[in-house]
């Protein structure tokens, strides 16, 4: 089975490998969204308190954004570098790096419990909480921390699957999971009564068993990278390269929490609650255009890491530039639809109506830039499949702490409705930072093809 995986990657048509390991990777970052998506659609049409809900839940974004960059610091700075040693012929370093990952993810959720579960209430005041909505944030949110455990473990090996080319497998990660969500999420929240404590019990639960079938999948028969108890002891010239890899990911996403502290708190400043909930139903919309790219990538990543280390380099160049016309696009077209039909998109969450009324207002300038992100995205995940931490690393912060955080404080003393300078800050960011990233990976991307035809 390894060998024939390791054949297909190193030799395989480019287009049929990439439809085979990213549609079922999109798949199941589309379905991943549910887990989040579909709490807030359900917890926005509780009668009466829908819009207050919502908004209480979406302060706790900051939080959830730090457990997934936790997740992703092992994850997804693992994975590249294990499927590198895949292509190189060394499975025992491979399943080394694998479990070292597993370690530090165990050791960093029971930390993150301890820290966040106490914490909450100080931090949510902190991210823009009114009287009105800490009280459904707490109710949501430590219920969620307590089970940062099996979140970790979901958004972090689960990334050893798909590079071993079991990409629907991965997938199936996240259906079962999100399958099991839909199912608990109107019996807690609406049978039950159980409201938004309900959200987040159903939440917790289905990740525990998507944790489980991961692991039951890594330490089976029929994978290919074994997770081993006697590989588990951390040994730093094994794991601190993972996590030097990953620190880009961890900053990408970690990043993620400080904008939406920044977005929050400006907005609670200058628009109150009803601001505050129109930007968690951007939020979410947001993620309908960057998590599919993230699944486009995570396809892309084996086929790029496998062959670069087999020095397979026409064959690295060709995996790009299929992910990056896909990339490109697939937000294109979905700017498109944001733009003519903002308001479908701020129906589905709510029906409040001021709500729905202000955040279809608002879609128009936050998502302005929403085109862009494919360029930006698709190089700077290349970077990372590569190996190339330092150019990824400066690719993830440029977007977010170089350009679009001090934007959101930089603007609103150029324009009288301060929201709306808060709002334009994003699709500003996103531009710039899409032309920057593009013209790097270029120059290196051509510089690094040359380099190694010429020592070939």
């Amino acid at each position: 089975m390894a060998a024939k995986a390791n054949r297909d990657l190193g030799t395989g048509s480019i287009r049929k490998l990439m439809v085979q390991m990213a549609v079922p990777a999109v798949a199941a970052q589309i379905i991943n969204l549910l887990y989040n998506v579909v709490d807030r659609i359900y917890i926005g049409h509780i009668p009466q308190i829908g819009g207050l809900a919502l908004t209480g839940v979406g302060l706790f974004t900051p939080i959830l954004m730090l457990l997934t960059a936790f997740a992703m610091l092992a994850g997804t700075g693992g994975a590249p570098r294990s499927a590198i040693a895949m292509g190189k012929g060394d499975k025992e370093e491979a399943e080394k790096i694998m479990a070292n990952c597993f370690t530090v993810l165990l050791l960093l959720a029971v930390v993150l419990t301890v820290v966040f579960y106490f914490s909450a209430p100080t931090l949510l005041r902190l991210f823009g909480a009114s009287d009105d909505t800490l009280p459904y944030a707490l109710q949501y949110g430590r219920i969620y921390v307590l089970g940062s455990s099996f979140v970790l473990i979901v958004m972090g090996m689960n990334t050893f699957i798909t590079t071993q080319g079991f990409a629907k497998m991965s997938m199936m990660t996240t259906v079962i999971g999100a399958v099991i969500n839909i199912i608990l999420d109107p019996i807690f929240i609406f049978v039950l009564d159980l409201g938004v404590s309900g959200a987040a019990f159903a939440t917790v639960l289905s990740q525990m068993v998507s944790a489980v079938w991961i692991l039951l999948f890594l330490t089976g028969k029929k994978t290919i990278l074994r997770l081993r108890a006697r590989n588990m002891k951390l040994i730093s010239g094994v794991i601190l390269p993972c996590l030097g890899l990953g620190i880009s990911s961890f900053v990408m996403v970690s990043t993620e929490s400080i904008l939406s502290i920044s977005f929050t708190s400006s907005l609670s400043r200058y628009g109150g609650d009803v601001a505050v909930g129109a930007m968690t139903v951007l939020t979410s919309i947001n993620q309908l255009v960057s998590m599919p790219l993230s699944g486009i990538c995570q396809g892309g990543q084996p086929l790029i890491s496998y062959n670069y280390g087999a020095k397979k380099l026409d064959r690295v160049k060709e995996a790009f530039l299929c992910q990056f016309v896909v990339c490109v696009c697939y937000t294109v077209v979905f700017w498109g639809l944001l733009m003519l039909v903002p308001g479908f998109f701020a129906g589905i969450f709510t029906n409040d109506a001021a709500l729905v009324g202000y955040t279809t207002w608002a879609i128009r300038i936050f998502l302005a830039g929403a085109f862009s992100v494919g360029f930006q995205i698709s190089c700077q995940q290349s970077f990372l499949a590569l190996g190339q931490a330092k150019y990824s690393l400066f690719m993830a912060c440029l977007r977010k702490l170089i350009l679009l955080i001090p934007l959101i404080f930089i603007l609103p003393n150029f324009f009288a409705d301060k929201a709306f300078a808060v709002f334009l800050a994003e699709p500003v960011s996103d531009i710039l930072a899409a032309i920057v990233t593009v013209i790097t990976f270029f120059t290196f991307f051509r510089k690094m093809l040359k380099e190694g035809k010429s020592q070939s």
